[in-house]
């Protein structure tokens, strides 16, 4: 009878609260009315009569906001600890997306930010999509209208990932094709949520599959598809291709990685200070078991004689 091997633990580098959890709901309805207004609002909305200035004031809006809650959940325990790896984390995926640019979507930064919110959990994950997609905008001169919300939709991205379920027990090849089918899915959200932002600043007389605030929302909608079409369906495929394939063949040892390092860094170890070696001889610093000083006559509390 074989004993039953533990359950690994994750370990969160940030655990949202409920300031956090309210923050981030705030901030996705925000964006998810950013980003479907022009379905949202009928044709003789006072917005539609806006609609050149709309997309610029939900981008504005947007900013403020991500940068809010980053400091909500910065508050809630981004701790220091915390705050290198994802140092480290961002920087990466910021080098690693002008690899893949302009080559069909072939872009590896997303098999990494998918990798990170499994492990680290979806707190982590938004700030760190987000961050991502920031530095990522000002390494390659892409900082525009767009950019707030490519950063939220990369932390939706990231933090769907930390979201996924079985965390602490799916290992194996099971886990790494519950991320692929989640990467490649996710993928081509992400390319649709970000093609809604863009779709908004085209003018309707230079393309007629551009936003039409007259138009009713099924012309409208008509219009989109055809716009995803005519694209950014090759682009959004290839990515989705590309993260699947990563992540079928690294993603095991990334995972290693990335769990070795979390359990290092022991982000949810309390710090404690005391003297070395318990005078009552049961715990030592930090509450571990400790060896206290031998007394000096033998064991059972006997007096030597003299």
């Amino acid at each position: 009878m074989s004993a039953e091997a533990p359950r690994e633990r994750r370990v969160r580098a940030v655990r949202l609260g409920p300031r956090s959890v309210a923050a981030l709901v705030l901030v996705s309805a925000v964006g998810l009315g950013g980003l479907g207004w022009p379905f949202l609002a009928p044709p003789e909305a006072s917005l539609n009569a806006h609609s050149q200035d709309a997309p610029w004031l939900f981008a504005g809006l947007l900013v403020l906001m991500v940068a809010v809650l980053a400091a909500t959940i910065s508050e809630a325990g981004l701790g220091p600890k915390a705050v290198a790896m994802l140092g480290v984390l961002a920087a990466t995926g910021a080098a690693l997306r002008p690899l893949g640019a302009g080559t069909g979507g072939l872009e590896p930064m997303f098999f990494l930010m998918l990798l990170s919110g499994r492990v680290l959990g979806p707190g982590f994950g938004f700030v760190l999509g987000s961050l991502t997609m920031f530095a990522s905008a000002l390494l390659t001169g892409g900082v525009g209208p767009w950019m707030p919300f490519q950063m939220l939709s990369m932390g939706w991205f990231t933090m769907g990932a930390g979201l996924l379920p079985l965390p602490d027990r799916l290992r194996g090849r099971a886990e790494l094709l519950l991320l692929a089918a989640y990467g490649f899915a996710a993928s081509f959200a992400y390319g649709t949520a970000t093609n809604l932002a863009g779709w908004t600043f085209m003018n309707t007389l230079s393309s007629n599959i551009a936003f039409d605030p007259d138009a009713p929302v099924s012309a409208n909608l008509a219009r989109f598809l055809a716009y995803c079409l005519a694209t950014s369906l090759g682009w959004d495929g290839g990515r989705a291709v590309l993260t699947v394939v990563l992540t079928l063949t690294l993603g095991t040892t990334v995972l290693k990685a990335l769990r070795r390092a979390t359990r290092r860094a022991a982000f949810e170890a309390p710090v404690a200070f005391g003297e070395s070696g318990g005078t009552d001889g049961r715990e030592g610093p930090a509450g571990s078991p400790g060896e206290a000083p031998s007394p000096p006559g033998p064991p059972g509390g006997v007096s030597r004689p003299t």
